[in-house]
């Protein structure tokens, strides 16, 4: 009977709570603004309760309360403020017969209200959220409408060279957590009124602004409403990041592989909305979704654009080569060690053997132990403040290593293998692609452990077949080398000279598009 009240009661509550968020979670969005003054603060301050970041701010004119401005301190710029509205009303005064809508416009007019955007508001709802998006409502006596003017500031942080993705070469710019910044920053990398900026607002709670982005004429229209779609079924409670909604839009979700590149350079973004792509930008975050995402997007950095191409593409395949070293080398060590001694050189075996004379472990388990190690250091490195974490990771490293080898836990050639497998994955470009390797790792180990050089050929099988399959936004994930297009391979593996780059890659703008006409090589006689 205990048990049945305390179940009972439990409901209640539950019952009760949900009572609670229905009738405080939206505003009606019928609810319009009185024309009484004083009416209108009430119901504000009820809406505000307990924000005491919200200002309530009365303009007396003729020792009478005329205006009501209302906005969140920290979200504004106080100066603007003071500059643009309170001095202009309190020294010049107001037009007479302030009783109807069009003398808050004529305010505007007159530039007793010199804000670059605002807009006029009747829904309680509506005022609501542009208080909180920081905007400045001003309510005027006798009047059922709100003037909303926009005079965001507040604290944000710089434009700085994105820490995430440097460059020896290029610009040294890198996107912000203010939205208008991020635009603003395409903007004058493009110069065209065919870059569209769609806006939406994601998160029940938050209402999140987000922007998609694209460039008209050169987008594939059949991946642009597939974004559209996509992003516009999102249902959550709040957006903090561009992860949040990056895992609403992938394609793959359990893949370990990435089917969206996200970037924090406007440099980056604006040579992929110049291949026809779509870009979705996210307040609150430096960094953007790209999409679609191929495996050869992952392999190229922005600085392959800004050198010459030879360089470039010696680059590249030195990068490739890191990158399956990344993935395999490990595994590879273990099985030939372990199954396929006889594929060494006697030589080197025997230095090999000599150095695991002490270790207990079989060489599988060290390559394990090692591995979960090294990136136990990165994380650590990561995430402790930057002067502590570099030293955390380098010297962690060389004493633990040398520490382990000294007392004859590991080898020395696991040591340098794992050594060597760390920093072959550090080459790789994007953080999230890196992310894919480092965790296949350990799989293709624990094959190659138990099933030798056959192990490693069946995972490899599986990633390369798991690879085919994938599709970002429609396209395939290895193109252009799976489905082969001849031009799309001059920027794959080798980075072919920008007067050879003609043509935009076929299956993301979906449409022959001549960027580069022919005839450009650099021909001094000519």
């Amino acid at each position: 009977m205990i048990r049945f009240r305390r179940r009972r009661q439990t409901t209640s509550l539950r019952q009760n709570r949900v009572q609670e968020l229905e009738e405080s979670n939206i505003l009606p969005s019928n609810l319009n603004v009185s024309t009484d003054l004083t009416e209108n603060e009430k119901l504000f301050r009820d809406i505000f309760h307990h924000c005491s970041d919200v200002v309530f701010r009365p303009v007396q004119i003729h020792e009478q309360t005329h205006l009501l401005l209302i906005y969140v301190d920290g979200l504004i710029d106080s100066k603007v403020l003071d500059e643009v509205i309170l001095k202009p009303i309190m020294f010049q005064g107001v037009p007479q017969g302030l009783d109807d809508i069009t003398q808050l416009r004529q305010m505007v007019k007159n530039q007793l209200i010199a804000a670059a955007q605002t807009t006029m508001a009747s829904k309680v709802k509506e005022v609501v959220q542009g208080i909180v998006s920081g905007n400045i409502a001003i309510l005027a006596k006798s009047e059922n409408n709100v003037l909303l003017a926009d005079l965001k500031g507040g604290m944000a942080r710089s434009i700085e060279e994105p820490s995430s993705e440097p460059t020896i070469r290029g610009p040294r710019e890198g996107f912000t957590e203010a939205l208008r910044t991020n635009t603003s920053l395409l903007r004058r990398k493009i110069k065209s009124s065919r870059l569209k900026m769609e806006p939406l607002r994601i998160g029940e709670i938050t209402q999140t602004d987000v922007v998609i982005t694209y460039i008209e004429g050169i987008v594939n229209e059949s991946v642009l409403d597939e974004v559209r779609t996509r992003v516009k079924r999102i249902q959550i409670d709040g957006v903090l990041e561009s992860g949040y909604i990056e895992e609403f839009i992938e394609d793959a979700p359990f893949s370990p592989f990435p089917t969206i590149q996200n970037t924090e350079r406007p440099d980056v973004v604006a040579a992929n909305l110049l291949e026809g792509k779509v870009a979705i930008l996210i307040d609150g975050t430096p960094f953007v979704l790209i999409v679609p995402f191929t495996f050869y997007a992952g392999l190229q950095a922005a600085e392959d654009y800004y050198e010459r191409f030879m360089y470039m593409t010696m680059i590249r395949w030195i990068r490739f080569l890191l990158f399956n070293a990344a993935l395999f080398l490990p595994s590879l060590y273990v099985a030939i060690t372990v199954f396929h001694p006889e594929m060494m050189p006697q030589s080197l075996l025997m230095s090999f053997a000599a150095a695991r004379e002490t270790s207990p472990f079989p060489t599988a388990v060290e390559a394990f132990l090692m591995e979960i190690t090294f990136e136990a250091l990165r994380e650590a490195g990561v995430r402790l403040p930057k002067p502590v974490g570099s030293a955390v990771s380098i010297v962690g490293a060389l004493v633990i290593g040398q520490a382990a080898v000294s007392a004859g836990i590991v080898s020395a050639s696991v040591v340098i293998v794992v050594s060597g497998t760390g920093i072959a994955s550090f080459a790789i470009p994007r953080y999230n692609l890196g992310l894919a390797y480092r965790l296949l790792r350990f799989p293709l180990l624990i094959l190659a452990g138990t099933l030798g050089l056959f192990g490693i050929a069946m995972g490899f099988l599986t990633i390369l077949l798991h690879l085919t399959s994938l599709r970002s936004f429609g396209v395939p994930y290895l193109s252009p080398l799976k489905p082969h297009i001849g031009r799309g391979v001059k920027d794959t593996l080798w980075r072919a000279p920008r007067w050879m780059l003609q043509a935009l890659p076929k299956l993301i703008a979906g449409k022959d598009i001549i960027r580069v006409p022919k005839g450009q090589k650099p021909d001094p006689e000519r």
